[in-house]
């Protein structure tokens, strides 16, 4: 292109055309010779062409036809899927209303196998069981249909209705049987009762067919059962109470009372009765773990042992049968009788209620007389404890019972508490006849019965009775005072209130805890007398010594040292009489408080307080006269070395 290009450039456009005219015609004859020589495959593909052409008309007429009878068959499906549309929806129509009909023709059909269970079966019988269900499902299915008024339930209901009555007679003479089976002396009534859980359907049968017959056998069974109850309660209960000790408490049995050998409180027990007035001893085990839920007493085995127990003891034992019967029967009447809340409360107490009226009055009718409070704060926390059990068994019906127990128990324990306290302020020393300075009965009792209620109080605290042991420690402290300024002398009075604080306080520490507020109170009290006796007793042997000391150093700290150069005489006597006497002083005083305190424990402890506070006297007498006014002193030289007397005063107290 670019040489042609190029030649256009350089020549003549005129002839450039020619030139290719030229050629054009030139290819026109060439191809014009080629058309000639090939005229016969021309004609022949011209023929071929033509026959084709043939061919594809026919072959588009046949599928003008295909297409014609597709558009047909194509209509004809549609019309095929609508009419097979419709026929499901019947179909499905048809079914549904075959189910309803099925379901309600099932329901209203009595089968024969229904028909023979009921008339033919025991009630014992699995199958009478399983076709009183079928029989219950037909008879409510039938209901349901009468109420959308279908007609063919009254080709049924008669045949459903005699059915009922004899199965509704069938088991309300089987539970009726049951019920009164319970009645037969010497029977567990607890074997049967749990035999009629296993047909509790029975009554739930009843319940829903035959509502006048279930109440029947409800009313029987409660009257039945209740009569049991109270029987069985009054029986063991009376029993019960003649394994008591023989020896109770009695009105006069009062901490303020005098002791005389015909009471004998605080004397060694005998084999056949431990129960004590004042004294927990092994009480107080009635309200552990381990026996709280023991197996109950026995009284004709106890009887045949000469056993003898504290009311606590068959309170327990009572108390502890009623707790276990009663959690079963609300349990059993929840269960059989279908009911819960506020119906089965009801349920319960008509067949407990006489039980649980009964064991309340004979509680109410033993405490008019009884004097034991120990006994009585016992059943208390035994009630408590019993409480939290019949919780944890999710049986509320004995609340209100447990409310009464407590209503009878608390009033009658503050009472006897009380008139302890009355007896303890009224009580005139004068009339006690001969004291000495050992402790007081009065104070022991009071010591063994704060410690027992202390103890007991302790497993669930109770801020009442702290009160009224406070009231009573009052009263003894008071009387313990009004003892001590009988006595002539303030050492014997000092002797007799360390002795009876002591004691007091031994108890208290041993039986109870060691961080109660009347442990506190008699510690505080007991240090108090004791240091006030140390003093009383150092005071005749070693008196002037304590008066010299005690006025020297006032001097000294007043600054009035240089009065002390007159007191030579007085102090060279001291020394002598110190030297020569403090041997048999402290001898002397050693055998006065081993004879004056009967705990040899606190004697000694006195003791080594007595000669502490002497070696201390002694030592400030020592820094006294080593002031510049009495160094030149010629009596020094007779000074006991203050190791030396100590060495020596070990001789007279062991652990010095």
């Amino acid at each position: 292109m670019n040489s042609s290009w190029m030649k256009w450039m350089g020549v003549d456009l005129r002839h450039y055309s020619k030139q290719v005219e030229l050629e054009l015609q030139q290819i026109e004859q060439k191809s014009i010779r080629d058309y000639i020589q090939e005229s016969e495959n021309i004609a022949s593909l011209h023929n071929q062409i033509t026959a084709c052409d043939a061919v594809l008309e026919r072959m588009e007429q046949m599928l003008g036809a295909f297409q014609s009878d597709l558009s047909s068959i194509s209509s004809e499906i549609r019309t095929l899927q609508e009419q097979s549309g419709a026929m499901n929806i019947r179909l499905q129509n048809r079914q549904a209303v075959r189910g309803k009909l099925g379901e309600l023709v099932d329901g209203l059909i009595v089968p024969s196998a229904l028909i023979t269970a009921i008339l033919e079966a025991p009630v014992t019988e699995p199958r009478f069981l399983e076709q009183l269900q079928e029989l219950d499902a037909k008879a409510a299915a039938v209901r349901e249909q009468e109420g959308r008024g279908t007609a063919a339930c009254a080709d049924v209901r008669g045949i459903l209705d005699r059915l009922r009555v004899k199965a509704v007679t069938k088991i309300r003479e089987f539970i009726l049987q049951k019920i009164y089976s319970f009645r037969k002396p010497m029977t567990n009534y607890q074997i049967p009762q749990t035999a009629l859980l296993k047909y509790r359907f029975f009554y739930q049968f009843l319940l829903g067919n035959e509502r006048a017959t279930a109440k029947e056998v409800r009313d029987e069974y409660v009257e039945t059962l209740s009569k049991i109850y109270l029987s069985y309660y009054r029986s063991y209960l009376g029993r019960l109470m003649k394994v008591q000790y023989e020896e109770v408490a009695e009105k006069d049995d009062l901490m303020g009372v005098e002791d005389t050998a015909k009471k004998g409180f605080f004397s060694k027990p005998s084999l056949r009765s431990r129960n004590t007035i004042f004294t927990l001893g092994t009480r107080g085990s009635v309200i552990s773990p381990t026996e709280l839920e023991a197996p109950i007493l026995v009284p004709h085995t106890a009887q045949r042992g000469e056993q003898r127990y504290p009311f606590e003891a068959l309170f327990r034992s009572q108390h502890y049968a009623l707790l276990d019967n009663s959690c079963r029967e609300y349990l059993f009447i929840c269960d059989f009788f279908v009911v819960s809340g506020s119906a089965a409360h009801d349920l319960f107490h008509a067949v407990m209620g006489r039980t649980l009226g009964m064991t309340l009055k004979h509680l109410e009718s033993y405490l008019t007389d009884c004097y034991d409070a120990i006994a009585v704060f016992l059943c208390i926390h035994i009630v408590l404890r019993f409480r939290n059990i019949a919780a944890k068994r999710d049986v509320p019906a004995l609340d209100r019972y447990w409310e009464q127990v407590l209503a009878l128990l608390w009033p009658r324990f503050e009472l006897i508490l009380e008139m302890n306290v009355q007896s303890v302020r009224s009580t005139d020393p004068q009339r006690l006849g001969g004291l000495d300075t050992r402790p007081h009965y009065i104070t022991r009792r009071y010591a063994e019965f704060s410690s027992a209620l202390v103890s007991i109080n302790q497993t669930i605290p109770n801020e009442r009775t702290m009160q009224l042991l406070g009231q009573l420690q009052v009263e003894v402290e008071n009387f313990v005072l009004r003892v001590a300024a009988e006595f002539s002398s303030r050492k014997e009075q000092l002797v007799f209130l360390i002795n009876n604080y002591d004691m007091m306080l031994g108890v208290l520490m041993e039986r109870a805890a060691d961080d109660s507020k009347e442990v506190e109170s008699f510690q505080q009290l007991l240090n108090a007398r004791t240091q006030e006796f140390i003093e009383e007793l150092l005071s005749p042997p070693f008196g002037g010594l304590v008066a010299f000391v005690k006025e020297a150093e006032a001097l000294i700290e007043r600054g009035q040292a240089e009065r002390l150069r007159g007191e030579e005489a007085r102090v060279t006597q001291l020394i002598r009489g110190f030297g020569s006497s403090w041997k048999s002083s402290v001898e002397s005083l050693s055998q006065d408080v081993m004879r004056s305190f009967t705990n040899f424990r606190n004697g000694t402890s006195i003791i080594q307080g007595a000669l502490t506070q002497l070696i201390q006297l002694y030592h400030r007498f020592h820094r006294v006269l080593s002031q510049p006014q009495l160094r030149a002193l010629p009596a020094r030289a007779e000074l006991i070395n203050i190791h030396h007397l100590m060495v020596e005063l070990k001789k007279h107290k062991p652990n010095f």
